[in-house]
């Protein structure tokens, strides 16, 4: 079992920036890709942003291309998504998630492990 907790979310205004973390609870968090998905009201689930479990490897939506950038940490077992040039459709309910393979899935069906998400709302 691996449980995730997310943090770093808020309110900023359009053009601003926000740090999400992940925190994972599993000590071979290096073995899991980590991933971030958003999910605004009304709304699938989307994919955001992936990384390798070694972090050789990234991915990203088409939406956030340049503007975020996902990292890990794998001594702190933390996931980090750095969001700069926040426009108002960012708004949603970030989650991280994890699964434990050298693959990166993009998709959230793939995912075993979910945090219980963080609010992002940007304001124009």
């Amino acid at each position: 079992q691996v449980q995730l907790v997310e943090s770093g979310g808020g309110l900023v205004q359009a053009g601003g920036s926000l740090r999400l973390s992940c925190a994972a609870s599993r000590r071979t968090f290096s073995s899991y890709a980590m991933a971030w998905f958003r999910q605004a009201p009304g709304r699938q689930r989307e994919f955001v942003a992936a990384i390798s479990w070694i972090g050789g490897s990234t991915y990203y939506a088409d939406s956030v291309k340049g503007r975020f950038t996902i990292s890990r940490d794998n001594a702190k077992n933390t996931v980090y998504l750095q969001m700069n040039s926040l426009k108002p459709e960012d708004t949603a309910v970030y989650y991280c998630a994890a699964d434990r393979t050298t693959n990166v899935p993009l998709s959230p069906g793939e995912y075993d492990y979910w945090g219980q998400g963080t609010q992002v709302t940007v304001s124009s």
